[in-house]
């Protein structure tokens, strides 16, 4: 798979930093894909920002559109402001803390993307509420075969079920790359 020029340069960034956690490019590409589907003066948010590889696959998916907004989330203040050295478009906004305590106070998105255990292990519930109707919820890391951790195996399952069960939404598994789930909100009002 060939990268965007920015994937390319996180990439450069995580090899410098020893980062490896990236997402991987298969994940990337359908961020880029929903992304470029975010409605105007849509909003976007990234739960772990990292060395920014996620990022880069969104800003690659919205193209040279200015109307929406980007707002990425890390607790890693040292690998944040690293990343946010980066040339990043204008409408992106880097904010430092656990996802699970700040969603709360972001508002609501079109498009989030939970690749942190903040917002996504804790705070699901938070990040489900942060969903515009129609709004989409990417999370990743979610084949349990590929993590050696027991805990972390546990806590997968249990967001996978929170997931799967909530009337709200409408989740496709996609077994492919990391294990991915898609989780849209309903437009009808349906609460669980």
């Amino acid at each position: 798979m060939i990268l965007p020029p920015m994937v390319e340069q996180a990439h450069r960034r995580a090899e410098a930093a020893g980062f490896v956690l990236s997402s991987e490019p298969e994940v990337g590409a359908l961020l880029a894909c929903l992304a470029a589907s975010v409605a105007p003066e849509g909003r976007i948010l990234e739960l772990g920002t990292g060395v920014g590889t996620g990022l880069a696959w969104l800003v690659h998916g919205l193209g040279g559109r200015t109307d929406v907004h980007v707002v990425s989330v890390d607790v890693d203040e040292t690998l944040q402001a690293h990343t946010r050295s980066a040339p990043w478009p204008p409408y992106v906004r880097f904010e430092l803390g656990d996802g699970a305590d700040l969603v709360p106070g972001l508002g609501t998105f079109d498009l989030i993307f939970a690749d942190a255990p903040g917002g996504k292990i804790t705070g699901l519930r938070d990040t489900i509420d942060a969903l515009c109707p129609g709004g989409m919820l990417v999370v990743d890391d979610m084949d349990v075969t590929r993590h050696d951790d027991a805990d972390l195996r546990l806590a997968l399952t249990r967001v996978r079920e929170r997931l799967v069960a909530d009337d709200r939404l409408v989740c496709a598994e996609l077994a492919f790359s990391s294990g991915v789930i898609v989780a849209v909100r309903r437009r009808d009002g349906a609460e669980s």
